[in-house]
């Protein structure tokens, strides 16, 4: 049988060599970063900073930074710092909808907030912008990264400039969806799954000869496993990125329960914070 996981185009393929680093505060627990984001200020926080909200994060990043953020709705808006009200105190101004906010101008500290979708950062290493994104299945399904990339390019970034890191998120071999949201959001990638009984003759396939698939096998009839993960670096490839650019956490916010988060876990409706400084760091 045939399968469009088969075809040369189709690669999940991230970064092999970037490298993961954990950082401890004394105000607010632990973060991780990554070597790809290098040249950006940047952190994945863990559990450990709740109740902190971006207000307070931000001045461990950077003093002189202004803080952003947006109300997410799981869509695939992605907004201009320059559309929002800076958070300037613990009280919030009036949020955008909106799952991605990105900046050019230097110092502008931008927030996205996850449990078990993935928070995605990315950074120009030439020019300084940098953009965060929110990426659940819905917005995978509606390739919220891709149309990050496209406004920078649209305001002067280049693929070859460009770095992706994908934070802690529910990890595919954890993640049973319905095999109609199997369809949806694989649909965002392969386009020669438009079927429902063809996403079910395929997982058995994945399983077998292409374990990087973003879909496999579940036992529960009506079920696969999904990696939003997967299908993000897929879409990125598609764009043309090396993969040596992107870099994908090896963490899982639901298996690793001291660290993060889980609402597919728990069902409590707690997030951890994930945040990029714009402009590149001096050494």
């Amino acid at each position: 049988m045939h399968s469009p996981l088969s075809d040369p185009f189709f690669s999940t393929t991230a970064s092999s060599t970037a490298t993961w680093t954990w950082h401890t505060t004394d105000a607010a627990g632990s973060y991780l970063t990554c070597s790809v984001l290098d040249r950006f200020t940047h952190g994945f926080w863990s559990r450990q900073a709740y109740p902190h909200t971006p207000w307070d994060l931000t001045p461990i990043f950077a003093k002189a930074a202004t803080t952003y953020r947006v109300k997410q709705v799981h869509g695939d808006r992605v907004v201009p710092c320059a559309d929002l009200t800076p958070v300037i105190s613990s009280e919030l101004p009036e949020l955008v909808d909106a799952d991605g906010l990105w900046g050019t101008q230097t110092q502008q500290a931008l927030w996205t907030c996850t449990a078990d979708c993935t928070p995605v950062l990315i950074g120009d290493v030439r020019t300084g912008a940098a953009s965060a994104v929110h990426a659940g299945w819905r917005g995978t399904s509606q390739r919220i990264v891709p149309k990050a990339i496209a406004i920078l390019e649209a305001q002067g970034s280049q693929h070859d400039d460009l770095r992706i890191v994908l934070g802690p998120a529910i990890d595919g071999a954890v993640y049973q969806v319905s095999a109609e949201v199997g369809v949806e959001v694989v649909n965002a990638l392969v386009s020669d799954w438009v079927s429902l009984d063809s996403v079910m003759d395929q997982v058995g396939f994945a399983d077998r000869d292409r374990p990087e698939s973003p879909l496999l096998s579940d036992p529960e009839p009506g079920k696969v496993r999904l990696d939003v993960r997967r299908v993000i670096v897929g879409q990125l490839r598609q764009l043309g990125i090396a993969a040596e650019a992107i870099a994908v956490a090896p963490h899982c916010t639901f298996q690793e329960p001291d660290r993060f988060f889980s609402y597919r876990r728990t069902g409590e409706k707690f997030v951890q914070w994930s945040g990029i400084v714009t402009g590149l760091r001096s050494y």
